[in-house]
């Protein structure tokens, strides 16, 4: 918005009028209340990510009691709170709406508000999630003496300018983007409900360790699984890099060329870097169907990395590439490498301070147990319909996160 105009990118139909600059105490008062008389003991807590919340939720456990909450704030249903530390994603501090429907007690570290009815709260509250306001913060405020916390006073804060439209339109610019919220709020559960849906399944569809068979298993199979090594059932492979130093094994190359970086899910089609022919020239180009495994790089936190490739692809000296040969079902393998990624990472990660490598020798002699192939397919077909439905909800989340960033962005002053 131009300093001309005094209106935003998008708007409702039938509102015209400018925009009105107010300062934010002009319609709001610091909470000065105190937690004297021990009336409240839940401690809230602001978070840049989750907002107002529990202390013991944020914290898992009270990092406060009784005895030293008597000079705390209290803080009602729907007051604001700005906490000064700054991150990332609050530059400046976060500000947020106590949504909690009840009332509990701040640091005084923070500074508790509470808003009149010349202004629609809902609206307030999601353009506190803009950053219009961050260039008053910074031109008026500093880092202070701890970089970790934004300094200014209250004094300076409420002088804050917000361009603020007349209250209908603060109505309906709030109710559009809580449409939005409740959206993003159903499509994340049902994506968390898919990803724990299929942490269970891969627990109970691959026999825990010692059992010659899973705890479910499809109709019409009964037979035990078998033990095979995993050299019996694949072929392996690897790569390495390209001279860095020549500009034709990369300028407009378009051959995919994996990483360590490349491998964040269970399936790859795109790489960060694509080499050229020449680049390429004495890598082998694996097909789709093969299994990449990172069995080295910086840090291997906690898992495993491994990904299916749905393009032919070549890759670097930190990928092996596991090829499921004759009886063994490529999708039914990578399922086992996803079950199992913990405990292999565990049994032959090589330990250091962090674990940095595998030995990749011992994984292609590691004993697995195998059904019969029809039985690997159906299993594997199971979880590639349910990796669809998980990457499908995700994608409609991270769809709407633009949305709403967007209408942030266009819909205020």
């Amino acid at each position: 918005m131009t300093e001309q105009a005094k209106v935003p990118a998008i708007r409702f139909a039938g509102f015209t009028d400018p925009w009105e600059q107010r300062k934010l105490g002009e319609f709001s008062k610091k909470n000065t209340i105190k937690n004297a008389n021990g009336a409240l003991s839940e401690t809230f807590t602001n978070s840049a990510e989750q907002g107002v919340i529990s202390q013991l939720d944020y914290f898992d456990h009270d990092i406060t009691n009784d005895a030293n909450i008597s000079g705390y704030y209290v803080v009602q249903p729907d007051d604001f709170v700005y906490n000064p530390r700054i991150s990332a994603t609050a530059p400046c501090g976060p500000i947020n709406r106590n949504r909690l429907n009840r009332a509990g007690v701040m640091s005084p570290l923070y500074t508790v508000f509470s808003v009149d009815a010349s202004m629609d709260k809902t609206y307030l509250e999601h353009y506190f999630k803009t950053s219009r306001w961050h260039d008053f913060m910074f031109l008026e405020g500093n880092t202070g003496a701890r970089s970790d916390r934004f300094s200014i006073s209250d004094a300076t804060f409420f002088e804050m300018p917000i361009w603020c439209p007349e209250i209908s339109e603060q109505m309906a610019i709030a109710k559009q983007l809580e449409t939005t919220d409740t959206l993003i709020t159903l499509h994340q559960r049902k994506y968390d409900k898919l990803v724990i849906l299929k942490k269970s399944m891969l627990e109970k569809m691959f026999p825990k360790d010692g059992e010659p068979v899973p705890e479910i298993r499809f109709a019409g199979f009964t037979d035990p699984w078998e033990q095979r090594k995993l050299v019996e059932v694949a072929t392996f492979g690897g790569g390495h890099t390209p001279p860095m130093a020549d500009p034709d094994n990369y300028e407009d190359g378009y051959v995919l060329w994996v990483t360590s970086q490349d491998v964040k899910s269970n399936y790859l089609d795109r790489t960060t870097t694509q080499i050229t022919e020449k680049g390429a020239k004495e890598l082998t180009l694996y097909p789709a169907g093969s299994l990449v495994m990172v069995t080295r790089s910086g840090i291997l936190r906690h898992t495993l990395p491994v990904a299916e490739l749905r393009k032919p692809s070549t890759v670097n000296q930190d990928i092996r590439v596991i090829l499921p040969q004759g009886e063994c079902c490529g999708e039914w393998l990578l399922q086992f490498f996803i079950s199992h990624n913990k405990e292999l990472l565990l049994e032959f990660g090589k330990t250091g301070t962090t674990v940095e490598s595998v030995d990749f020798g011992k994984i292609k002699d590691m004993l697995l147990y195998m059904p019969s192939t029809v039985e690997q397919q159906q299993i594997g077909d199971f979880f590639a319909k349910l990796d669809s439905l998980i990457t499908l909800h995700q994608r409609k989340l991270e769809l709407l996160q633009n949305i709403k960033k967007s209408l942030l962005d266009k819909m205020f002053a």
